[in-house]
């Protein structure tokens, strides 16, 4: 995937100071680059003799196809003075992207009693001019560039509108139908597409194995190194070699049939049929794959590959995903619960060194392929994006890791604020028994980013929607 594009048009209005706008241009821009994210600015340099948009409707025209042209993932209009808001509100409609509004506090009148910029007076303007033009957007609180409730509302919306780029472009690689008995992996995927745009990209078991026995025939470099990562990562003592060359090979042909789909996830019916067809279970190499950034999902769970992609963009892809069975909740802690699954959890996660890999442990003929071991704990975010009768929601809650007994399978127990309040929500519904989660708190930007997905509501159980909001003007978590 291509490096993230933000349009950067900074505005004024021709009232004001030109000389103080200029200078907010490139303050606001040196500041945008010390935050060190991993995307590109896409400037106004060169359209017009000071990079700024201001009210002149024919170099308007040209900022638009500029920002189409370079195929920018989002907007920036930072209001250097007033502003042009009709400007504004003409270029956020046509590019039809995410976008930030925001302007640096003004400074104290002039001795003369002159006002340099009114910023803030601008973005009342351009915020209700935005609304006109049926331009959902973005707002942080009029601050100072050097102030921390800039860059934590600028860092939250690149990733929200991150998010927003993958969910747009989806295409789920969907690999077997859901189980026969598994109902609540039911989806409705016409649905999908016509809401959403998400495309299901559906083969069968039998074309993953004749993949997989195709890539198993031959030393290819993909093989090799998939089965030279197997070997130093995990202790595979149990299952021996000819299970790691399979395993590897069903890893190999899944990634590559993603590549060919341009599938960014991946939905595998591994209950059971594929340990018949194959000898073995996919667990690994779901792991494996998810560690790469191609998150793939259990029991043909579309709506789970669906949060995968949404929480991984979320961490700009700088994290791994884990997808998990909500199983028991905990012995002792009253608030804890137990997330698992056989043995899909990325082995970057895993606590132990070389975790073991191993025959499956609930079927009576024992197919290998299952990673096992506890992955670690600490602050993350757990999330489920989930429908039913037309209507869309994602889940939202923290949780951080705690103690508890062994299990066998991939697993971690973690404490919540208040469990019976998030199981009635979870059975009530529209929710199923798995979730996604990450070792980030980025709630914030999944919240943000349902700004800019019609039909998609955000449904945090903690921190609650009023929290959110405030931790977004420059509060803390209480």
């Amino acid at each position: 995937m291509r490096t993230f594009k933000l349009g950067y048009a900074p505005t004024r209005r021709f009232v004001f100071s030109a000389e103080d706008a200029f200078k907010y241009k490139v303050l606001i821009r040196q500041k945008m680059e010390s935050f060190g994210l991993p995307i590109e600015i896409v400037d106004l340099e060169g359209l017009n003799k000071e990079g700024l948009l201001y009210d002149d409707l024919y170099n308007a025209e040209e900022i638009i196809k500029h920002f189409q042209h370079q195929e920018v993932d989002a907007v920036f209009f930072p209001h250097c003075n007033f502003g042009t808001e009709d400007m504004v509100g003409r270029v956020a409609k046509a590019i039809g992207k995410p976008v930030l509004l925001w302007g640096p506090r003004d400074e104290a009148p002039l001795e003369d009693g002159m006002r340099l910029r009114d910023t803030q007076c601008g973005l009342f303007a351009t915020g209700k001019i935005l609304r006109r033009f049926n331009v959902p957007f973005t707002y942080i609180t009029n601050s100072r560039v050097d102030d921390p409730v800039f860059e934590r509302g600028f860092r939250n919306f690149v990733a929200a509108a991150n998010v927003v780029r993958h969910f747009r472009s989806m295409r789920i690689l969907q690999i077997g139908p859901r189980p026969t008995s598994f109902w609540t992996m039911m989806c409705n995927e016409g649905e999908l597409l016509e809401r959403f745009g998400i495309e299901i990209y559906p083969i069968t078991l039998e074309d993953i194995k004749r993949a997989s026995l195709k890539a198993a025939a031959k030393d290819s470099p993909e093989l090799l190194e998939a089965i030279q990562y197997i070997k130093e990562k995990l202790d595979y003592t149990e299952v021996g070699e000819e299970a790691v060359r399979k395993i590897a090979a069903l890893k190999v042909a899944m990634k590559n049939y993603a590549i060919q789909s341009n599938s960014t996830a991946i939905a595998i019916q591994c209950w059971s049929s594929l340990q018949d067809a194959m000898g073995i279970m996919p667990c690994l190499a779901n792991a494996i794959l998810t560690d790469e950034q191609i998150p793939v999902t259990c029991e043909t769970d579309i709506h789970g590959a669906i949060t995968s992609i949404m929480v991984q963009a979320a961490s700009m892809n700088a994290a791994p995903t884990f997808f998990a069975d909500l199983t028991i909740r905990h012995p002792e802690n009253p608030n804890g619960e137990l997330l698992f699954h056989c043995g899909n959890f990325p082995v970057s996660l895993s606590v132990e060194e070389k975790p073991k890999l191993r025959k499956h442990f609930l079927f009576d003929d024992h197919s290998p392929g299952t990673h096992e071991g506890e992955i670690k704990g600490g602050a993350m975010t757990l999330a489920r994006f989930d429908g039913d009768h037309g209507e869309y929601s994602i889940f939202l809650g923290k949780a951080k890791g705690i103690e508890g007994p062994y299990t066998r399978g991939s697993y971690v127990w973690v404490e919540v604020n208040d469990w019976p309040l998030w199981e009635e929500k979870l059975v009530k519904g529209p929710y199923v028994h798995h979730a996604v989660g990450i070792h980030q708190d980025v709630i914030p930007v999944l919240f943000e980013a349902c700004t800019y997905i019609p039909g998609l509501i955000a449904d945090p159980v903690d921190p609650t929607v009023s929290e959110i909001q405030s931790w977004l003007r420059g509060n803390e978590w209480k």
